[in-house]
């Protein structure tokens, strides 16, 4: 019997109709939120400069008001470039799908411009929503869309990148993902992963590093850490000398005494950055292996190495808003995610040994691990219920499951409240927790602020339900592609500090360093929502087929697209807009360029011998750390100096930076000790054009106060 010859698949003219109208409708969607966005220079400040702004408007050929610099942009110039870019996209996505794929060109043109760009129709549906709100006169939710608008925007980019990242990379079901478990059981990290670590090293030990160059890193709350290990390693205590007593008065925050041994080789502020990023990017180690061990892919673990190095708020850990370059914070989060590992592999003793190290990097990760502890019962707790069908277990073997979690939770707790009541007001003589401050709607003591948490529904409902907790809880969740609610037990933990951190009034968003904690539970949820996600879009489309086993294609590539999406909009490094954007004040030149302030220090940076005691402005005051003392000059009340601003009386230098972002003193006669004090202090000749202002104490003067301040 002949065998008729296998036929191609007909081209369907319906099909490929409906693609080019997904990309025609799809260009119109994102002219229009365009339009909108770019039309208001409020709302354009969430994406790009107001210069930017305006060098757009006019290659699109727009008009703005000078009255209240709003915008209008013509339609269809805009449309036009538009659809050029969305054709040149479509024709060569769909050459990439054909010659790797082996498809049929005009198949994969069909199937790329319909699943591809329908995802261009998600800002269309933003400005029906903000059209239907600004109708119905709903000025609130008008505000929130547009307060949104990047992440509506960051999740139309991701989903159109992992559709076309699936169609040319499918995961699949072979052997070589079978093997790969048992490598990864040795640990071994495959190449691209490394390769993606040491780019996230290079990348911000270079600004890291660049900043410092540049006199842009402050003393405070950054290089004051380098302060520690110096006066450690020379007889002067644990302590800065931003204040009086030890730096435990402020956090029981120990781990970066760990980086001793390097910093004795190297004693640098460039130490402890260059430590702290690798530090960062080991994080990625576990994680890789985790979400390899429960998808079985290791494409699924290397779409969980790039999410976790793209995402923003990890970026902002290394350098926050503020450009604060170093806190031993950021050491927890590769700690608590290789204790994480080992808590799911039963291996306790490195769980525990990992989890106190964890808490040597801030009193605050025990808010974590005290629902930690619980989640470790509950899981124990399901397992013995699950075992109970086969080998009936006794009410003391149940006990001894749930003991170690449990365990846990009240170590936690009672840690936590020895902190914060005894051991920190300890060490600032009876004051009480700083960081009391930060929740001043709640009470002015630690235990009035707990009372008010949770005896005071009414106040904690009307301080959590607010836009920005919105805007949190989209900050941390649309860089993973939501994927951590699919593990709503591993996110559950989280929920405490998350709660905390909406209600912290310094600083309630991931762009500081409070959401440190938050990082590592949100990657280990979306680590394991990876494949959970895919088992109940099959349950809910109902499509599951137990006997094949199903791969989390889409939601790998979605995990690393959304990360790589929000990270353009939100991220300081060079995957987002602000470091490209010449008119933000994150510009590459205007940060990573040492510009002429630091080319004058450089005339006067050896002038002032080691010996010397130096009260020095915050952004030149980590180049003084290693002297015999260095002082905070500011306005700031210091006890230092009897609760007063300006230098301490044992001085022997005053170094004024007058161009640094605070400076207010300009000129000699601004400075007070100068000014009030003549005779006893002596200008230095200036060498550096104006930038930098040095006065010397006197001879006689100098000896005075030192036998002074002996004295007392």
């Amino acid at each position: 019997m002949n065998q008729r010859p296998a036929t191609k698949p007909s081209f369907d003219s319906r099909q490929f109709t409906f693609a080019l109208l997904c990309i025609l409708l799809g260009s119109g969607s994102v002219t229009l939120a365009l339009q909108t966005i770019l039309g208001n220079q409020g709302i354009a400040g969430f994406f790009v400069s107001d210069s930017l702004r305006h060098s757009l408007i006019q290659a699109w050929s727009g008009q703005i008001d000078p009255v209240n610099q709003s915008a209008f942009i013509p339609f269809f110039p805009l449309l036009l470039y538009l659809l050029v870019a969305a054709c040149c996209c479509w024709i060569s996505g769909a050459f990439l799908i054909c010659k790797i794929q082996k498809h049929a060109f005009p198949t994969a043109l069909t199937d790329w411009g319909i699943r591809g760009f329908r995802w261009w129709l998600l800002p269309a549906v933003w400005e029906i929503l903000r059209i239907s709100s600004f109708i119905l006169n709903w000025d609130s939710v008008e505000s929130l869309l547009l307060a949104t608008s990047p992440f509506w925007f960051a999740i139309s980019i991701a989903g159109w990148l992992a559709t076309l990242a699936e169609m040319l990379i499918p995961l699949q079901y072979n052997s070589t993902e079978i093997e790969s478990d048992s490598l990864i059981a040795r640990g071994r990290i495959p190449l691209t992963s490394c390769l993606m670590m040491g780019i996230f090293t290079f990348i911000f030990t270079w600004m890291n590093w660049r900043l410092y160059d540049g006199l842009l890193i402050p003393h405070g709350d950054s290089a004051m850490y380098e302060e520690h290990l110096w006066n450690v390693s020379h007889g002067k205590g644990f302590r800065s000398y931003l204040d009086q007593g030890l730096f435990w008065g402020e956090h029981i925050q120990f781990i970066h005494l760990f980086l001793l041994p390097l910093y004795l080789i190297w004693p640098s502020h460039l130490t402890m950055e260059l430590c702290e990023t690798v530090a960062l990017a080991a994080g990625a180690i576990p994680l890789y292996r985790m979400a390899v061990r429960h998808s079985h892919s290791t494409t699924a673990g290397k779409a969980m190495v790039a999410a976790y190095l793209c995402y923003f708020p990890l970026h902002f850990l290394d350098i926050s808003i503020d450009l604060k370059t170093f806190r031993p914070i950021s050491f927890g989060v590769p700690l608590l995610l290789f204790a994480l590992e080992a808590i799911e592999l039963k291996h306790w003793k490195t769980a525990l040994i990992l989890l106190l190290l964890t808490l040597a990097s801030k009193e605050d990760y025990a808010i974590i691990l005290g629902p930690l502890g619980l989640w470790i019962a509950w899981r124990a707790f399901q397992e013995r219920k699950r075992g109970t069908s086969t080998s009936p277990s006794s009410n003391l073997e149940k006990i001894k499951a749930i003991a170690p979690g449990i365990s846990l939770s009240l170590f936690a707790v009672v840690y936590l409240a020895v902190v914060v009541v005894v051991l920190i007001p300890l060490f600032r003589d009876g004051a009480k927790v700083h960081y009391v401050g930060y929740f001043s709607q709640f009470g002015e003591t630690p235990t009035e602020i707990v009372e008010n948490i949770l005896f005071n529904p009414s106040l904690l409902f009307g301080q959590l339900v607010h836009p920005d907790t919105l805007m949190n809880l989209l900050a941390f969740l649309v860089p993973l592609g939501f994927l951590p609610l699919f593990s709503p037990s591993r996110l559950l933990v989280a929920v405490p500090l998350f709660g905390l951190l909406c209600l912290n009034e310094v600083a309630s968003d991931p762009r500081h360093h409070f959401h440190a904690p938050i990082v590592p539970i949100l990657a280990w949820a979306a680590a394991y929502g990876l494949t959970n996600a895919t088992e109940v879009l099959q349950r809910f489309r109902k499509q599951h087929q137990p006997d094949v086993i199903r791969r989390p294609s889409f939601s790998a590539h979605f995990l690393w697209s959304s990360s790589l999406a929000t990270a353009i909009f939100f991220s300081l490094s060079p995957l987002g807009l602000a470091f490209w954007d010449p008119g933000s004040k994150y510009y590459w030149q205007r940060l990573y360029v040492p510009g002429e302030r630091a080319q004058q220090f450089a005339k006067i940076e050896n002038l002032i011998p080691p010996e010397s005691r130096v009260a020095s402005t915050d952004f030149i005051h980590p180049r003084y750390t290693h002297f015999d003392r260095s002082y905070d000059y500011s306005e700031y009340p210091r006890k230092v100096n009897d609760n007063k601003p300006g230098a301490p009386p044992d001085t022997d230098y005053i170094v004024i930076d007058t161009r640094h972002p605070y400076s207010n003193i300009k000129t000699p006669d601004q400075i007070p000790e100068y000014h009030d004090h003549p005779e006893r202090w002596e200008l230095l000749p200036d060498q550096t054009d104006g930038y930098f202002i040095i006065l010397k104490r006197k001879p006689e003067s100098a000896s005075s106060q030192k036998q002074s301040a002996a004295r007392s």
